[in-house]
């Protein structure tokens, strides 16, 4: 439980670096700001709503699109994950974004800052490897 809540809040610190790099490409069009206690909690419902959007139909448009990903050498499982960021974004817990191209940004920002943020947190010890 305890590995689960410090992912929660690595993701949800991943999507505020990534905001804040894409709106130095693309300013105005990736906002996710955290100014009060209110804010933060809608923010990580908006955390919550994207992980559970991307496990449930991100995993299902991409077993649809397993012909088109091998076509394109993985290609599309970029433009799934953007997609994917868009509909959670558009829920409006937290963060909004304007643009397919600002998403897809944002979705590459956001796996590069989470996969880097992750390798700082320890692996609980029942993981095996």
């Amino acid at each position: 439980m305890k590995s689960l809540l410090v992912r929660w809040l690595v993701l949800a610190l991943s999507l505020l670096v990534a905001a804040a790099l894409t709106n130095l490409l693309l300013p105005g069009r990736f906002i996710a700001k955290v100014g009060s206690v209110g804010d933060f909690l809608m923010l990580m419902l908006g955390v919550a709503a994207l992980a559970l959007i991307n496990v449930t139909l991100g995993t299902l448009i991409k077993v649809l699109t397993i012909p088109l990903n091998c076509l394109t050498l993985g290609l599309v499982s970029l433009l799934v994950n953007a997609l994917m960021l868009l509909i959670a974004a558009n829920l409006g817990f937290g963060f909004k974004i304007d643009g397919f191209l600002a998403a897809f940004v944002g979705s590459l920002l956001l796996s590069a800052v989470n996969a880097v943020l992750l390798a700082f947190v320890p692996r609980p010890k029942d993981d095996k490897e």
